[in-house]
């Protein structure tokens, strides 16, 4: 089978691969990508995006990313919808080796894989994504305003949605399997003395309930007693952490301790000369649709230059 080369190759797609994509073909550098398991990222799993600047009604998730990608595509991103099995970064020209058996090499790399919210996997939880479950306090709170929602998880993550979440719902519960919590003592006083948020201790979520439109309410279970019962709640937001798509470069480029690529700040330069990152793969901190494009951007101009001082 022949080997396709390209001056940049971009793994992943969302904000941070389009917005790469779209400033490497204007650069008329002739970017390929693979667009990954889920093309447009997590923003094709949520329903209405109110916080990307330039959508004064908001626009649907999907949508946007379908404007993200015209708009590459327009400019000359080649884009197949594949996914990335293999590389090998060791050496230049850098090797991938696609889904569909196919061999590539490039010049650049640059790696947008995203990360996925870590979920429970219980019933209901994936029926009711985007209709009352969600990851994202910053991104959907705000559809919760007046009603009651529930937060799972114990870490710093929870405090901070719930903490965000009273500024909208009536009541927040948070839900932890056990009686202390994992967060800093200024998060977990925070959430403490906040008089909207109740905990619920030593007990797990058992099911997301929910009306065929939405969701209604929690199958609880209490650790300690074994007793089941139902708590009627809007929203069911899951906080127990994201996990960054990056199995693939384990062992090759630097990571922190949950798997998010470290780039060299104010770059986005990896471990690797010519390989870059952006969006939520290399973000534990914002998660934004909005970084993630602006990264993108920036590891298009890096890698522009970076391909100019080789020549």
């Amino acid at each position: 089978m022949s080997i396709t080369h390209h001056h940049i190759y971009i793994i992943g797609s969302g904000p941070a691969g389009y917005t790469a994509g779209l400033y490497a073909a204007r650069a008329n550098l002739s970017p390929y990508m693979a667009s990954g398991l889920q093309p447009g990222g997590q923003l094709t799993t949520t329903t209405d995006v109110e916080n990307f600047p330039g959508f004064p009604e908001g626009i649907m998730g999907p949508e946007l990313m379908e404007n993200f990608r015209a708009q590459a595509e327009r400019f000359g991103l080649q884009i197949n919808d594949t996914v990335v099995e293999k590389v090998d970064l060791s050496q230049r020209p850098f090797r991938l080796w696609e889904s569909d058996g196919s061999e590539h090499t490039a010049d650049a790399v640059i790696i947008s894989t995203g990360a996925s919210a870590k979920y429970l996997n219980i019933p209901g939880e994936q029926e009711y994504l985007g209709r009352g479950v969600s990851a994202c306090a910053t991104c959907d709170g705000f559809f919760f305003r007046g009603k009651v929602v529930s937060v799972v998880g114990g870490g710093d993550t929870a405090m901070e949605e719930a903490n965000f979440l009273t500024k909208f719902a009536e009541k927040v519960y948070v839900i932890h399997r056990r009686d202390t919590l994992r967060a800093s003592k200024v998060m977990q006083e925070r959430a403490m003395k906040n008089p909207k948020i109740e905990f619920i201790w030593n007990t797990q979520v058992t099911e997301v309930l929910g009306d065929g439109n939405g969701v209604t309410g929690l199958r609880l279970l209490n650790r300690e007693s074994g007793e089941s019962r139902e708590l009627e709640v809007n929203g069911y937001f899951s906080a127990i952490g994201h996990k960054p798509n990056t199995d693939l470069f384990k062992g090759v480029l630097e990571m922190d301790d949950v798997g998010y690529l470290k780039v060299k700040s104010p770059s986005m330069a990896t471990s690797i000369e010519g390989v870059f990152a952006s969006g939520d793969v290399a973000d534990p901190t914002y998660r934004q649709a909005i970084t993630a494009a602006g990264m993108g951007c920036a590891a298009a101009i890096d890698a522009e230059r970076w391909l100019e001082a080789q020549e």
